[in-house]
């Protein structure tokens, strides 16, 4: 490495925040990236280890000491070259990956890790603003055409390294923009939408399709008259004309089903699915008119959840002014520093405070809801009691039944499947979690029994994370690539 004693000469630095009283004013951005050299000393602290565990905690198998290295040698060229040869849009993962690859960087085990993402996110950043992402346009074509159902990251990753081999590829997406759960289940204040547009518009010139407010199925509901999952679309497109027009269809959609809470009150109004609350406003900072939009200003919200989607409607509430912010968690509070002896080089289980606490949350934790109590329809308030867990088990505490004051409850639980009509209307078996049924063996990987189709990301594997979305897309396109031309020079 460049500087073989960087990790006893400098700290780990952190990326910074504008302050709170200032960003809750606004949904941009408020991350405060590494300079240049701040981020040549932070790459000046990974290890001449001899066997980098980052590289296999990161699930996109980025090549972290390499880019590194060349990060402090100044050689931000070869350092983003290095790093779009794993990771189609290092912008996102930069912004939005809970990086794993710092739970098992090695420097990990007795100290705080390389900030990993703080590097990438510089590198990306000026990369952009040196104009050295390009299209990359195929010198052949293959005449292949090939139908990329969804346009999450999953659809981008795998859309885009089609192309690039020289296939015809058309993406699909049900919603009025491009980008799947990255447009509208990622609030702007962690990642802006323009990152996304100007991806779309280079991969557009490298010669992607992109058609929106198209939904898969067969009559006017095809995902089901009662469904709650976000559908914009003007048009309905038929299993059938796809594949009958296409040489493949790869099937990308997001697991977008959320898991419900069916107690009492669960009908009152007021009460509502995260991704109800989170899409329209994303649709706002676009600058749409929207009717009806749920709004948290002057309300006592309650968000039933503890993960990043839960830490979002905390940060949107925020934004809208609401009068206190309550999260709840089922499970019980995680220590706040884990056993690296015992986890390292797995992710560990820890409590993890995110910059929307930061602005204005009280978090409970080991507390289940009984009831959405209300008054002339309408939610007030939620019953509670408090649990705990022994060997395995959840057990109720006693008296320990609590309404708390509420006047929006958002439910933030994760999500239990894709949208399963899409894969009904292909005929594409499931897996017992409702997930489309595909393997990731080199061989035949990611193909359905459905001859021509295949599935990758959310719509295989469930919900996961950005950086699963991109590995399995470009996995399935080297899969989709191998199946129409018999061989493939993209990496697995």
């Amino acid at each position: 490495m460049g500087k073989v004693t960087g990790f006893l000469e400098f700290e780990r630095l952190e990326e910074g925040y504008a302050p709170v009283a200032e960003r809750v004013k606004h949904y941009k951005e408020f991350v405060i990236a590494l300079d240049d050299s701040q981020a040549k000393k932070q790459s000046a602290r990974c290890m001449d280890c001899g066997t980098p565990f980052c590289n296999s905690g990161c699930p996109v198998n980025n090549i972290i000491p390499d880019f590194n290295d060349l990060v402090f040698q100044g050689d931000w060229r070869r350092a983003i070259d290095t790093l779009h040869s794993t990771n189609n849009f290092p912008e996102f993962t930069g912004r939005i990956c809970p990086a794993p690859c710092e739970a098992a960087c090695t420097l990990n085990v007795n100290d705080d890790p390389v900030g990993i993402k703080s590097i990438e996110h510089a590198i990306i950043d000026r990369a952009w603003n040196e104009g050295w992402v390009v299209p990359e346009v195929a010198q052949s074509k293959t005449g292949k055409k090939i139908a990329v159902v969804g346009s999450g990251p999953a659809g981008l990753a795998a859309a885009q390294q089609l192309a690039r081999v020289g296939h015809d590829v058309t993406v699909f997406e049900k919603n009025d923009r491009i980008g799947g759960l990255l447009r509208y289940g990622i609030p702007d204040f962690k990642m802006e939408k323009s990152h996304i547009d100007r991806r779309v518009e280079q991969m557009q010139a490298e010669g992607v399709t992109f058609k929106t407010g198209v939904v898969v199925g067969r009559d006017k509901h095809p995902l089901g008259a009662d469904s709650k999952v976000t559908n914009w679309a003007k048009e309905v497109v038929t299993p059938e004309a796809l594949q009958a027009e296409f040489d493949a269809v790869l099937l990308c959609g997001g697991s977008e089903n959320s898991r419900d809470l069916p107690v009492p009150g669960r009908d009152l109004s007021g009460v509502h699915f995260a991704m109800e609350f989170l899409p329209l406003q994303n649709k706002v900072v676009a600058g749409d008119k929207v009717a009806g939009q749920i709004m948290a200003s002057g309300k006592r919200v309650v968000v039933i959840g503890g993960g990043d989607t839960g830490s979002d409607c905390v940060g949107t509430s925020n934004r809208h002014g609401a009068i206190g912010v309550t999260q709840f968690e089922l499970m019980p509070q995680p220590p706040e520093e884990e056993n690296k002896p015992l986890v390292w080089p797995y992710w560990p289980l820890k409590l993890r405070t995110s910059s929307s606490h930061e602005e204005g949350c009280e978090r409970e934790f080991a507390i289940s809801t009984k009831e959405f109590v209300g008054e002339k329809g309408r939610v007030t308030g939620v019953k509670t009691v408090r649990v705990q867990w022994e060997n395995g088990r959840m057990q109720e505490v006693p008296g320990s039944e609590h309404i708390v004051p509420a006047d929006l409850v958002l439910l933030a639980m994760g999500f239990v499947s894709p949208v399963s009509p899409v894969l009904e209307a292909f005929g594409v078996e499931k897996d017992v979690r409702g997930n489309a049924r595909a393997h990731t063996d080199e061989r035949g990987g990611y193909a359905t029994n459905v001859p021509k189709v295949f599935a990758a990301g959310d719509m295989r594997r469930g919900q996961s994370l950005v950086v699963w979305a991109i590995r399995e897309g470009r996995q399935a396109a080297k899969a989709v690539d191998e199946f129409l031309m018999g061989s493939s020079v993209l990496p697995r």
